[in-house]
């Protein structure tokens, strides 16, 4: 099975800068869509990242984020990113990374079982 560990979460000021790292173990990475996910309290879980496997890895953001979050992704350490800058108050949220179940497959937000990291904008 795969395993994703998140970290890089904390507290930061408005209009100030997180790096969130993701480490995907235990099944391939490859080739399988890629996302972020975040909830806030109160609120249902929503998709604001996603990149897709191929060349130029093409990506797709929320409107919420759009223009202050980039998700990037190193292939050869399993690893994803998400450099958020801009922030804002209405960013905090716990994060959670995710990995479609099948190629080609758009991660679902309802299988996530990541513990998540907590990023607090104040």
């Amino acid at each position: 099975d795969v395993q994703l560990v998140e970290s890089g979460g904390g507290s930061a000021q408005a209009g100030g800068s997180l790096r969130l790292a993701c480490v995907v173990s235990g099944d391939a990475y490859s080739n399988y869509i890629v996302a972020w996910f975040r909830q806030a309290p109160g609120k249902e879980r929503e998709g604001i990242a996603y990149i897709y496997p191929g060349a130029g890895s093409l990506t797709d953001y929320a409107d919420s984020v759009k223009g202050r979050f980039t998700i990037s992704e190193d292939n050869a350490k399993s690893t994803l990113w998400l450099l958020m800058s801009s922030l804002k108050s209405e960013d905090t949220a716990v994060y959670y990374c995710a990995r479609g179940s099948f190629v080609n497959i758009k991660p679902d937000p309802n299988q996530i079982t990541s513990r998540g990291t907590q990023v607090t904008v104040s």
